[in-house]
C-alpha cells in the first residue's frame, strides 16, 4: 500500500509492507518535522516498513489501485452522507407532520367543543322557550276560563232582567202593535243617509335625491352628503399644464370617469388608470374615481395601491347614507380582497364583515367571508 505526502517543495512516498486503516491513521506536520501515526488493518509483525524490489510498473499499478480505492471510499462516504441527510429530512418531515396533525387535532377539538357548547346553549334556549310557551298557554287558559265565567255571570244577569221586563210589558203587547210597526218603518226610512258626492284629489310628492323614504334621524347626514357632493363638483383644478393640449370634454372629470369605465370593461386597465389619474388631478373630491382605480389596481395585482385607493374612497364616502351604501360596500370588498391576497386574512375579514353590515343579503360576500373564516381557522386552502 503506497503512502504519499506532498509538502512543497518536498514529496515523500513509500510503499508500505501491508495495508493500513486510512480513517484512523494520521500525519502531523510541525516544527519542520512530519509524524505519522499508522494503524495496521491486521495485527501482525511486519518484516520491513516498505516493500522492497518494486519496479516502476508495479508502483504505477499500486498507485492506480490506491486511487480507485480512494475514489470508491469517497463515493461511499458521499452516498452515506446523502443517505444520512435524507434520513434527517425524513425524520424532520415526520416530526413536522406530527406537529401539524396535533395542531389540526387541537383546532378540530376546539371546534367540536364550540359546537357542543353551542348545541347545549341552543337546547337550553329551546327549553326556556318551551317553558315560556307552556306558561303563556296556562295563562291564556286561565284568562279564557275567567272570561267564560264572567260571560256566564253576565248572561244570568241579562236573563233575569229580561224576564222581569217581559212580565211587566206583557199586558201592553197587543195594544198599539199597528202604531208601533208604523213607527219603526218611519224610523228605518229616516236612518238611511243620502248618497255621497264624489270627486278627485290631486297629490304631489316632494322630489327626493335619495332612494329611501325621508327620516328625521337621517336628515342631517343627507344634507351633509349633498353639500359635500355640490362642493366636489365645484372643486375642479384647472391649473394643470397638460390641460392646454386637451379637448374641452377631456377636461371634465365625469367624462374621464366614463372613459376609464369603458377602458376597464375592455380589460385595458393601465389606460383606465391613466384616465382616472387625470380625473383625480382635476378633482380629488370624487370618491368613485378612487373606487374605480382601486378595481384596476386589483386586476394588476397592485395590492397596496388598491388598499390605499379603497381607503381614500371610504374617507370621501361620508357621512354614510343610503345613496352611497353600494359604493361603501364595494370599497370594503375591494380593500378586503387586497388584504387577503397579501395573506392578511384578519384585516380582510374585518372589511368583508363591514360590507355585510351594509348589505346583509349579499350571497357572494357572505360566501367569501365564510371562506376567509375557514382559512383563518385552518380548514381551507389559502387564496
Amino acid at each position: 500500500m503506497p503512502l504519499q505526502v506532498n509538502f512543497p517543495p518536498f514529496l515523500f512516498e513509500v510503499f508500505l509492507y501491508a495495508p493500513i486503516d486510512d480513517e484512523s491513521s494520521k500525519a502531523k506536520i510541525g516544527n519542520n518535522t512530519i509524524t505519522f501515526t499508522l494503524h495496521k488493518k491486521e495485527a501482525a509483525m511486519w518484516e520491513t516498513l516498505s516493500v522492497s524490489g518494486v519496479g516502476k510498473e508495479m508502483m504505477q499499478r499500486i498507485r492506480e489501485k490506491s486511487i480507485l480505492q480512494a475514489q470508491e471510499r469517497a463515493k461511499e462516504a458521499v452516498e452515506a452522507k446523502a443517505a444520512a441527510r435524507r434520513e434527517d429530512q425524513k425524520y424532520t418531515l415526520s416530526v413536522m407532520m406530527k406537529i401539524e396533525e396535533e395542531e389540526r387535532k387541537k383546532i378540530e377539538d376546539m371546534k367540536e367543543n364550540e359546537r357542543i357548547k353551542a348545541t347545549k346553549e341552543l337546547e337550553v334556549w329551546k327549553e326556556c322557550q318551551r317553558k315560556a310557551e307552556e306558561q303563556k298557554k296556562v295563562q291564556r287558559e286561565e284568562k279564557s276560563h275567567q272570561q267564560e265565567k264572567q260571560i256566564e255571570k253576565e248572561g244570568k244577569k241579562l236573563k233575569h232582567k229580561s224576564l222581569t221586563r217581559n212580565s211587566a210589558s206583557r199586558s201592553f203587547a197587543t195594544k198599539g202593535r199597528n202604531s208601533q210597526n208604523i213607527f219603526f218603518e218611519k224610523l228605518k226610512e229616516d236612518s238611511i243617509p243620502a248618497p255621497r258626492s264624489f270627486g278627485s284629489i290631486q297629490i304631489s310628492f316632494t322630489p327626493r335625491v335619495f332612494p329611501t323614504a325621508l327620516r328625521e334621524s337621517q336628515v342631517a347626514e343627507e344634507e351633509e352628503w349633498l353639500h359635500k357632493q355640490a362642493e366636489a363638483r365645484r372643486a375642479v383644478n384647472t391649473d394643470i399644464p397638460e390641460l392646454g393640449d386637451l379637448k374641452e370634454e377631456e377636461k371634465n372629470p365625469e367624462w374621464l370617469k366614463d372613459k376609464g369605465n369603458k377602458l376597464f370593461a375592455t380589460e385595458n386597465y393601465l389606460a383606465a388608470i391613466n384616465a382616472y389619474n387625470l380625473a383625480i388631478r382635476l378633482n380629488n373630491k370624487i370618491p368613485l374615481l378612487y373606487l374605480n382605480r382601486a378595481a384596476c389596481h386589483l386586476k394588476l395585482k397592485n395590492l397596496h395601491k388598491a388598499i390605499e385607493d379603497s381607503s381614500k374612497a371610504l374617507e370621501l364616502l361620508t357621512p354614510p347614507v343610503a345613496v352611497n351604501a353600494n359604493a361603501r360596500m364595494k370599497a370594503h370588498v375591494r380593500r378586503g380582497t387586497a388584504f387577503c391576497q397579501l395573506e392578511l386574512y384578519v384585516e380582510g375579514l374585518q372589511d368583508y364583515e363591514a360590507a355585510l353590515k351594509i348589505d346583509p343579503s349579499n350571497k357572494i360576500v357572505q360566501n367569501d367571508a365564510e371562506k376567509i373564516r375557514n382559512i383563518i381557522q385552518g380548514t381551507e386552502l389559502k387564496y
